[in-house]
């Protein structure tokens, strides 16, 4: 009988991470959920594996510790697993003129976002590169394709993904090995209250469904496209920002950004 491929799930406790964990489960495939939350990690993991007969391994994490990627991977090897597919899910953000935030925060924002999303993608690739098997997807944001006042180093961050994963992608074309950068709009997730801009315009424009956002980053990432952007009007967004002046798409982010 052959082995289960497993899969790896950052931020994996609620949200886009936490349906994605569903999604490989009930394709049969076992999962490695992450996360600082090992109580949601637990419940979680006792549901896909009663559910769907997969085995469901926890990590607890804390990703804005430098250490965490490597001890991930630790752990792990440890469990005698190799990975399959890599999802770079966890992140988060905040609202509010840089000049005021905290600048703490902001950096374990880049240390989240970025810093441990590309350990993990370094750690995870060489092993798929050497079975020449394997899919990465880094769940980016349509907020790369912009700057973004008011969530000036959140949208950096996902600008820093987007063009990361893209870059890596070309480098592993024909290996066996895709690199899957998925860019959702707004999405109904516990995001919007963490980062505090749930009552912003481009909230209130309206916020995607979680499980149809994982889907469609989950088929995207199985087709191998490179860059994935849900929804018709988040693409047409998205590619109006390259025709349009530089300092009208500064005004717009600025103003969806504004919450009431």
């Amino acid at each position: 009988m052959a082995e289960r491929e497993v899969a790896l799930v950052t931020g994996a406790s609620m949200g886009i991470g936490k349906e994605l964990a569903k999604l490989f489960a009930a394709d049969g495939r076992d999962v490695v959920l992450v996360a600082r939350s090992e109580d949601k990690l637990r419940s979680l993991a006792e549901e896909l594996e009663s559910t769907h007969a997969v085995s469901a391994h926890v990590i607890s994490a804390d990703l804005t510790d430098p250490n965490a990627p490597a001890a991930i991977f630790e752990a792990v090897q440890s469990k005698g697993l190799q990975l399959d597919y890599l999802v770079n899910n966890a992140g988060f953000g905040t609202t509010g003129p840089f000049a005021e935030a905290a600048l703490p925060g902001q950096r374990d924002m880049i240390q989240v976002n970025v810093t441990a999303l590309v350990a993990l993608t370094h750690l995870a690739l060489r092993g798929m590169l050497a079975r020449r098997k394997g899919r990465i997807l880094n769940i980016a944001s349509t907020a790369g394709f912009q700057p973004g006042p008011d969530m000036s180093v959140y949208y950096a961050t996902k600008a820093f993904v987007l063009s990361f994963s893209e870059a890596v992608a070309e480098e592993v074309r024909r290996t066996g090995v895709t690199v899957t950068a998925h860019c959702p709009g707004a999405t109904a997730t516990e995001f919007s209250h963490t980062a505090g801009n749930a009552t912003s315009f481009l909230f209130k424009l309206g916020a995607a469904p979680t499980d149809r956002v994982a889907r469609h980053a989950y088929r995207s990432m199985m087709r191998g496209k490179v860059v994935a952007i849900e929804g018709l009007l988040n693409w047409i967004a998205a590619f109006s920002v390259r025709l349009s002046p530089r300092a009208l798409v500064r005004k717009i982010a600025y103003w969806l950004n504004q919450t009431s």
